[in-house]
């Protein structure tokens, strides 16, 4: 699958990889072509295994902050070296996908959900799914498998085969 071209040429290509990740790890599961299941299923492997390896990576600084004409130090923690380049990776392939306000949320609930989030599908997948993953790969002793690709049946138009990937 490393080869496959999907018919489309290299830009198209790219631009409905990134987009079918990018919805991948947003909603957890979608459904496509049997091509495009696989071509997904190894980039979304790629970037949770690059999250995995550096998501701890993590450096206390303390600052000096001005707080009510006070001068008071203040921890912060910032991304260790290795983690601030597997995020700059990720968000350099994945398009970045806001949070949408859920239903009967208001607007005040919605802002103070989101504030100070730049890139939330990004900090999603270092702080939701690299933990887990670690986890599972400590408890079963193995790396990788993150995705799941279910054949399902053909599309009626093309009688493409169709498939559903999933998160596991």
């Amino acid at each position: 699958m490393a080869n496959d071209k999907l018919g489309r040429p290299t830009d198209q290509r790219i631009a409905v990889l990134r987009s079918q990740v990018s919805n991948l790890f947003k909603y957890g599961r979608i459904e496509t072509s049997l091509a495009k299941a696989k071509a997904v299923s190894s980039k979304a492997e790629k970037i949770l295994t690059l999250a995995i390896n550096s998501y701890e990576d993590n450096v206390k600084v303390t600052k000096a902050v001005m707080e009510k004409g006070v001068k008071v130090n203040k921890e912060i923690v910032n991304d260790g070296p290795k983690k601030l380049a597997a995020r700059r990776k990720i968000m350099s392939f994945l398009y970045d996908l806001q949070d949408e306000r859920k239903e009967k949320e208001g607007l005040e609930a919605y802002r103070a959900r989101t504030q100070g989030i730049n890139h939330p599908l990004v900090e999603r997948i270092f702080n939701v799914y690299a933990p887990k993953y670690a986890e599972r790969a400590k408890e079963l002793g193995t790396k990788g498998g993150y995705t799941r690709v279910l054949k399902t049946d053909t599309r009626r138009g093309d009688a493409s085969q169709l498939a559903i990937v999933e998160l596991i």
